[in-house]
């Protein structure tokens, strides 16, 4: 982490040591750019992007300490509206591109992207730009060129069942109001919520809430 004066300055978020030793190491052999701190979790990354005021912080989705890098987004791009979010991860589903962009990153690669595409990816970030990888890009396009540019359905490995259950969970409600709403019985609530569980692949009700805030579910 050298002082390259008027170097673009960065920050590399990632629970994986080795990935995060890695990406610094190529951000910091590539002239222009300077690597000015590094975190494995959201907590941490809030504290880095207050300390050192980076341009660009380069994200991962998944983070450990139980908070994801769409919600570390969501309050970086907050406090500091001038740092872009560079979100480099091995997510490339349909709810966390669009969870994550709607949480204000400017940029979505892939782990496994060329040196050069980094590199031009981060420039562009920094330059205020929008940059999505070649992936990320064509499904982007897939669904605008469907008419669908309101963005795609949150979840569609869920039945419209299962996702009418999960926005009103995620509204606040108790299984009992959702059953009442809904006119089910508790235990059918129960056994959706159960199936969403499995299919989300998270651990508890909190997790599913979580998700489905990220994605747009659970307004009123």
């Amino acid at each position: 982490m050298g002082g390259d004066e008027g170097a673009i300055r960065v920050v590399v978020v990632d629970d994986h040591p080795v990935f995060r030793l890695g990406m610094t190491a190529l951000l910091a052999s590539t002239p222009g750019l300077e690597v000015v701190g590094e975190a494995a979790d959201a907590d941490e990354a809030l504290r880095v992007a207050d300390l050192t005021r980076p341009e660009v912080i380069i994200m991962d989705l998944h983070l450990g300490g139980g908070r994801s890098g769409v919600e570390a987004t969501r309050e970086i791009v907050g406090r500091h509206p001038g740092t872009g979010v560079l979100v480099v991860t091995m997510l490339d589903d349909d709810d966390s591109v669009f969870a994550a962009l709607r949480a204000g990153a400017r940029g979505y690669l892939l782990k496994g992207a060329a040196p050069g595409e980094v590199d031009r990816a981060v420039r562009a970030v920094a330059n205020g730009e929008v940059l999505l990888g070649p992936v990320v890009a064509s499904r982007a396009i897939g669904f605008l060129a469907g008419g669908r540019a309101s963005g795609p359905t949150p979840f569609p490995g869920l039945t419209d069942r299962e996702r009418e259950v999960l926005d009103l969970v995620a509204q606040g409600l108790s299984n009992l109001v959702v059953a009442r709403r809904l006119t089910l019985s508790p235990k059918t609530v129960r056994n959706h919520l159960s199936n969403v569980l499995g299919k989300l692949q998270v651990a508890d009700r909190s997790q599913a809430i979580r998700r489905a805030r990220e994605a747009g579910l659970g307004r009123p």
